[in-house]
């Protein structure tokens, strides 16, 4: 592709990181209903979501690099806010019953900060079990999700291997992408 095709549909580098970051977003909480199957529950996906997130930010200079732009970048994060809006208003009903979509718009805000914060953390005295663990009470709360709960989901969650499930979505997206643009490229050939 030529840098005249690419500039034309993405204009500037914000564009395409926006372009992945709605691929990644549907991909990745796919992956993570699968890998919390075992005793599903969507709290438990969107637990292992975020462990796995910290987890590949940790282990991966580029994963690190791509988390942080999105949730830098006002086009990305309005992607992220719209698509964890729509879930956490499904994942949590049960214990939100008469929030309003504002509730839940205003709620997603500062469950992205809190997201955004554990990402960025670098600070090496705190361990990345503390880090998750800290981060997932804070954000189960502001869910209403009882305590009892909330400590059995961040417990599962701490005691499975998220550093490598984090591995396999990084893997796996990385193929989705390269495979998703193939199939883009027939069929622009082809049109």
């Amino acid at each position: 592709m030529s840098p005249g095709v690419l500039t034309f549909h993405f204009p500037t580098k914000e564009h395409l990181l926006a372009e992945l970051v709605d691929l990644l977003c549907d991909f990745q909480w796919k992956m993570m209903e699968e890998e919390a199957k075992e005793g599903f529950s969507s709290i438990m996906a969107l637990c292992l979501e975020l462990a796995a997130m910290v987890a590949m930010c940790e282990d991966d200079e580029i994963a690190r690099d791509f988390y942080l732009s999105s949730y830098s970048s006002i086009r990305c994060l309005d992607i992220i806010r719209k698509n964890d809006t729509e879930r956490a208003k499904k994942v949590f009903a049960a214990y939100c019953p008469n929030w309003t979509h504002e509730q839940f718009v205003e709620s997603v805000i500062l469950v992205l900060g809190i997201e955004f914060s554990t990402l960025m953390s670098y600070d090496s005295s705190v361990s990345t079990d503390t880090k998750i663990s800290g981060a997932l009470n804070t954000i189960l709360t502001n869910y209403n999700v009882p305590e009892e709960l909330r400590r059995s989901k961040i417990e599962r969650v701490l005691a499975m291997d998220y550093r490598s499930v984090g591995k396999r979505v990084l893997m796996e997206f990385k193929k989705y992408v390269q495979e998703s643009n193939e199939q883009a490229l027939i069929k622009l050939m082809m049109g």
